[in-house]
Formats: C-alpha cells, structure tokens, sequence
C-alpha cells in the first residue's frame, strides 16, 4: 500500500480549478519532489493532505485513511512543516517543542525522549535554551524540522523547507532531509532545482492545477525534448557556421547562444533521442574551409531544463 495515494483530486473556488483531477502516489521511503510555478497547485495539494482543507471532490489517503475523513488519524502519520512555520520567538527551543508535545498529546513519560532525539537529529542539541527569536534562519529552519518529527511520524511534508536560506545553511537542511528520508517518507516543494535532483528520487511536476510530469530526475532528463546538449565554440561568420552545423543529422535544434570574440560564436545543439554527436560534427568541421572548432562539449538536459519545458 503506498504512503500517500491521490485520485482525481480537484479543489475549486468558484468556476477556478486549483487542482484538477490529479492522480499520483509516494511509495514508503521515497523523498519526492512536488514541483510546479507559483499557482500551480502545489500548496493546495499539501494543505488537502495535511488536513488544512477539504477537496472539493476526488480522493487522498495515507495509509488505509481519507484525508477528510479520518482526520486525526491522518495528522498522526504526518508531520508537516508550512513553507513560513508559525514559530514564537518569545519561547526557547525547548519550551516551543515541550509545547507542540502538548498539542500532539504525546504522554508526558515520553516528552523528554521524544525532544533528546529530534533535537539530535535536527542538530539543535546546544539551542534548546536559546530564544527562537535570538537564532538564525537555518536554525529556525531546523526548529520548524524538529516540530514537525517530535510526533514521530511516518510521513513529512516540507513547503519550500529552504526558502530564505545561505548557500551554507541550504546545504546543512539539505543533508538534514536526505539523513531523515532514509527512516521517513518525504514529499517535498522547492523551487531550488539542483537541490531537488540531489535529494528526491522521484518528481512530480504540476503546472496550471494538472500533473504534467512525473518519474525519477534521470528518467524526465531522458524524456525531455532538449535530450543531450551539445555546446560548440566556433570561429568564423555566423551564418557560415550555422550552416556547417546544419549539415549534421540527428540535430533537431540550434541556438546561438551569442559571441565571445571578433568572430567567435557560442552555440548549443539538441540531440535527438539523447544522441552523442560529437565525432560527426568534428568530422564535418574538419572538412569545413571557413569555419573552425574551438571547443566542444557534452551536457544532459537539467531538472532545470525539464521543468521550463514542462511549465512553459
């Protein structure tokens, strides 16, 4: 049974359609990213399954329970961290999470433990008498991780968990993530793309309230219509070189992508069906009198790539 099963879900207001019918699920133990524009749909579908809103028709579940239906049992399983975690910056770390314990109604026996290990895991140990209000955005961060695991549950859901963050501090919740998908379940929205390719093993890409890709990052790389991209540097008249270019089958696009020198151009060629042209358009170069190659390399489309394509 997956962890988390969407059918048909639509959420309207008025004659807009939010989400419109989408379909998907998360297996136990995957990290997956829920990407799409802003409005595309994707707080929406969070706050139907954290229980925040109903649908207006379709189905969500986690484990065997309806999202609308059984609630509470529906909240024991997640943990969720809003995209801006409602923290109170008057309370310290451990008077904050002594509280969220009281809200969760763990037992009172279970408290201390409960706050010892999410404290370790979200590296808060040192912070836990210092006033929220006193500490940096990356620890505030870990702070909103720390409150939606003190539960212990079996699934997180994370809005934009490295929204307002450094470089460092991105990375340091970066790792926190991937440390704790390995025991839980994780959905996850970001519009940082590099970071979701190195956390999730599956995307699912929304756009305008529908689902329009989903599968791992390499698997949409594969799929997109960029396939491989190849970068030329060439030395000659613009046109001449676009027309040696042009000699090269398997090329379905090129794009000059601007000049570097007097006569020195920069362009980027789509392969077809993730083909490796290098060797042929070396060999075609070489026989060419007016334009020469300057350098030559291979890239794979980026998520980045796919989700322009995907959303334009």
């Amino acid at each position: 049974m997956p962890a988390i099963n969407v059918k048909n879900l639509t959420k309207k207001y008025g004659d807009v359609s939010a989400i419109d019918e989408i379909s998907f699920h998360i297996n136990k133990g995957e990290i997956v990213g829920f990407l799409g524009p802003n409005g595309a749909g994707k707080t929406t579908t969070m706050k139907i399954l954290t229980c925040f809103m109903p649908a207006t028709s379709g189905e969500a579940t986690v484990g065997d329970h309806d999202c609308y239906e059984h609630n509470l049992e529906v909240k024991r399983k997640i943990g969720y961290l809003p995209e801006n975690c409602p923290l109170y910056s008057e309370m310290n770390v451990l008077e904050y999470l002594e509280y969220i314990s009281a809200m969760h109604q763990i037992p009172p026996e279970n408290v201390k433990n409960r706050i010892k290990e999410v404290s370790k895991s979200c590296g808060l140990e040192d912070k836990l008498y210092t006033d929220i209000g006193e500490l940096s955005k990356g620890y505030k961060q870990r702070v909103g991780l720390a409150q939606a695991l003190i539960h212990d549950p079996e699934i997180l859901i994370l809005d934009e968990p490295t929204t307002g963050l450094d470089p460092n501090q991105r990375i340091e919740i970066r790792n926190l993530i991937k440390n704790i998908g390995e025991k839980k379940t994780v959905i996850l929205s970001s519009h940082i793309l590099p970071e979701v390719e190195a956390m999730c093993s599956r995307v699912i890409i929304i756009d305008k309230g529908k689902i329009v890709a989903e599968g791992s990052p390499i698997e949409l790389q594969q799929k997109a219509k960029k396939g491989t991209l190849i970068t030329v540097i060439l030395e000659g008249h613009e046109d001449d070189c676009r027309k040696v270019l042009e000699k090269v089958k398997g090329i379905s696009n090129i794009e000059n992508k601007g000049k570097i020198g007097e006569k020195e151009y920069i362009f980027e060629i789509s392969a077809e069906n993730g083909l490796d042209l290098r060797k042929t358009i070396i060999d075609i170069l070489q026989r060419a009198k007016s334009v020469f190659l300057l350098e030559i390399y291979k890239k794979e489309a980026s998520l980045e790539d796919v989700f322009t394509q995907m959303t334009q």
